[in-house]
């Protein structure tokens, strides 16, 4: 991988997760910087990493080509007002935010320069290595480009959007959409606890067809997600039964309608911050 230097500003468990996958691929820990206000997250990430650690975000800023936004929204202005008055040169460092809500123009505000961004909204399954990192950027070179590449393919699949405005659609398809998996998931279990079955085997119940019909759709690639689906519902039988009385009450369209809340929410957030 290159050897750019990286900071995260801010190190919690997303910023871990992409450091442990960029260490294990074999990114340099010497060219990694973590910054925490928090000393025992910063020795945790240090001891199991090997990484560069402070909590000075303006002495990481000076030291790093790269540097990853990953503080709430919330405190990003502030983060950015300290990078302003750090006198520290932007104009050569490439940013990376991994914040919602906030906007490449709204960034670039903050930071009080048009300095070149990137923005990424990955999924808690990065944690896993088995995530998905929506990319848009702002301003960076060729070989900036790959490098965030290669960085965010440290923890999983990495998707760049060719307009910001599909960012929010990210969040929609990608970012928010282990929870509406958690939530099938969890009617399941609570119907297979209702019909008898003990709170253990209810959750290995669901948890194991749940991963099995993941691995089917992903070593299956060339057959259709709706293919699959038909290949286990014989007419008439017993899955028939349970997919009509799913379609009859719109699923289909409840689903899209949570995905058009989910993106409207995010919109509003721009707005907001």
């Amino acid at each position: 991988m290159s050897d750019k230097t990286i900071a995260f500003i801010g190190t919690g468990n997303m910023s871990y997760a992409i450091i442990g996958g960029m260490v294990k691929k074999g990114f340099a820990a010497s060219n990694i910087i973590a910054t925490n206000r928090n000393q025992e997250k910063l020795a945790k990430v240090a001891a199991d990493f090997g990484v560069n650690t402070t909590s000075d975000n303006n002495a990481a800023l000076r030291d790093a080509d790269v540097i990853v936004l990953s503080v709430k929204p919330q405190m990003m202005g502030d983060l950015c007002k300290s990078f302003q008055d750090s006198g520290v040169d932007l104009s050569d460092k490439l940013f990376i935010s991994v914040a919602a809500g906030l906007t490449v123009k709204r960034l670039r505000e903050m930071l009080g320069q048009d300095v070149k961004m990137i923005r990424c909204m990955p999924n808690t399954p990065s944690l896993l290595g088995r995530g998905v990192s929506g990319l848009f950027g702002d301003g960076e070179t060729a070989d900036e480009h790959a490098f965030v590449q290669q960085v965010f393919e440290c923890t999983g699949i990495a998707v760049w959007v060719e307009k910001e405005s599909q960012i929010n659609d990210i969040i929609a398809v990608t970012g928010s959409s282990p929870a509406y998996f958690f939530l099938f998931m969890e009617a399941i279990e609570e119907k297979a606890k209702a019909l008898g079955f003990s709170d253990e085997d209810a959750r290995r119940l669901v948890q194991q067809t749940a991963l099995g019909a993941a691995e089917m759709a992903v070593s299956q690639p060339d057959i259709s997600i709706s293919q699959l689906r038909a290949n286990v519902t014989s007419k008439g039988g017993t899955t028939h039964a349970a997919v009509e009385h799913l379609k009859a009450q719109g699923l289909t369209g409840t689903v899209a309608d949570a995905m058009d809340a989910c993106i409207a929410r995010a919109e509003q957030m721009e707005q907001e911050l």
